[in-house]
């Protein structure tokens, strides 16, 4: 494997008992890149995605991260190498405020007397700093999440997923619900993230955001990969005629 990626995944595979989800597929991530994941209904993404975040064990295939091999048998695995997901239901919490929602599961705690508490201060201090560097457009870090708009709870799901530590996002259909304006600036967002050296896999049905922010392109079909494109050179034609036909398009190939 070449040791210049920061992900690489080797030869795939996943059955579902007699459904074959996933076959021989191989998937390369470059630090600071945006690669689109796209293909239509069934054609495997999810389930890769779900294989590189540790929260499915792939039949065969291989995975290393930065040149070296790992293996996953859990999201906690994958979390310690630096791997983040946000899935397309975000899995917010409404009732709670931004720092609870980034803090959830991994909050500070001070003692006094010997008794634990949660150290608020300090979580509200580090979300903050979080969206100040994240460049999020949130008041507050005690914003209730039920009051957001759907971009905005978005961009919290973002931040709880990269919290401090993670070099490699995956995005699930990170756009669908949004309106125009909304997705817009979640996409201002991931260019963001991606020029701060973040490596991003981002699975979509709205193949203009690709075009948009992309780096490359890569296309499943029936668990089988079709192609990877470099965006630069790639038109929409492009993306759904491979999508479509499950053929690659050759004059505009990305290594």
């Amino acid at each position: 494997m070449n040791n210049n990626y920061l992900v690489e995944m080797k030869g795939i595979s996943k059955k579902f008992g007699n459904i074959q989800a996933l076959k021989d597929v191989d998937l390369e991530l470059l630090p600071g890149e945006v690669l689109g994941l796209i293909g239509d209904n069934a054609a495997g993404k999810s389930t890769l995605m779900k294989i590189l975040f540790g929260a499915v064990i792939p039949d065969q295939g291989d995975i290393e991260i930065e040149g070296e091999p790992v293996n996953f048998n859990n999201p906690a695995d994958a979390q310690a190498s630096g791997i983040a997901m946000v899935y397309q239901d975000l899995a917010l919490f409404p009732n709670l405020d931004v720092a609870a929602n980034v803090f959830a599961g991994r909050e500070h705690a001070k003692s006094l007397l010997g008794i634990q508490f949660l150290d608020k201060r300090r979580m509200y201090q580090e979300t903050s700093k979080l969206i100040e560097r994240l460049q999020i457009s949130i008041q507050s870090s005690r914003l209730l999440v039920e009051r957001m708009s759907g971009g905005q709870r978005q961009m919290v799901a973002v931040a709880r997923a990269i919290g401090f530590d993670a070099k490699i996002l995956i995005m699930d259909e990170p756009s669908a619900a949004l309106g125009v304006q909304e997705a817009g600036r979640l996409l201002d967002l991931i260019s963001h993230l991606r020029d701060q050296g973040l490596g991003i896999i981002f699975i979509t049905h709205r193949l203009t955001d690709i075009l948009a922010v992309g780096n490359r392109v890569m296309v499943l079909k029936g668990g089988q990969r079709v192609g990877i494109l470099d965006v630069k050179s790639s038109s929409l034609d492009d993306l759904e005629s491979m999508i479509i036909s499950g053929k690659p398009v050759l004059n505009n190939a990305a290594i």
